[in-house]
């Protein structure tokens, strides 16, 4: 089956890129979650330290987030490393995605300059069932992040910007940022397997 995807064009210069839904890829996707099942986190801001296994969980999928918008970053500025990189940040349905929109950029002499920043970052749920992995049932974190790529641009092959004068230098991705490993390792195998575009006011650019 076709993956589902809903890109956000590199002709716009923005960066983000929403896997709605998937079918094939190592694992299945942890279920869609489409509105914060526990109470949200009002700060952007991860406690330094964490005070119980959902504080960890919060902990580790805003790391993973963070080191997701800059292994993109690299890997859409520099056409030289390996896309397998992207294992580190991604799973799933958004790493067959963010790894099709590389590749075809990369064949089309497309590169970024500048990185992206994130503006805002909220928890808005914890979900640490870890009953039925390979069915998808792991230990998920819904973040929203509000991010912003006024300092970027995207270069054709022959270093012409393609960035559309109408771009939105900031909007909103609700990611779902999931464990496949949280028994062995609950901090540190924290992956981004699904992103969504939120139709809400973006933030102001920094």
């Amino acid at each position: 089956m076709m993956n589902r995807l809903r890109l956000i064009s590199w002709a716009t210069g923005t960066l983000m890129l929403a896997a709605v839904s998937a079918c094939g890829g190592g694992d299945t996707d942890p279920p869609a979650t489409a509105e914060p099942s526990s109470t949200p986190s009002s700060s952007a801001a991860t406690s330094a330290s964490p005070s119980s296994p959902s504080d960890e969980a919060s902990a580790g999928a805003t790391d993973a987030v963070r080191s997701y918008f800059t292994v993109v970053d690299q890997l859409r500025s520099d056409p030289a490393p390996d896309l397998k990189k992207l294992k580190s940040v991604a799973t799933s349905a958004q790493l067959n995605a963010v790894t099709t929109l590389i590749d075809r950029s990369r064949d089309e002499g497309q590169r970024q300059t500048g990185t992206t920043a994130i503006n805002e970052l909220q928890v808005q749920s914890v979900n640490l069932d870890n009953s039925d992995p390979k069915a998808g049932k792991v230990p998920t974190v819904v973040i929203d992040v509000c991010w912003d790529v006024s300092k970027v641009d995207v270069l054709d092959k022959n270093g012409k910007s393609i960035v559309s004068p109408d771009r939105p230098d900031t909007g909103w991705t609700r990611y779902t940022v999931a464990n496949y490993k949280y028994a062995a390792d609950p901090i540190g195998g924290w992956r981004v397997a699904t992103g969504q575009d939120l139709k809400q006011t973006p933030c102001a650019a920094s």
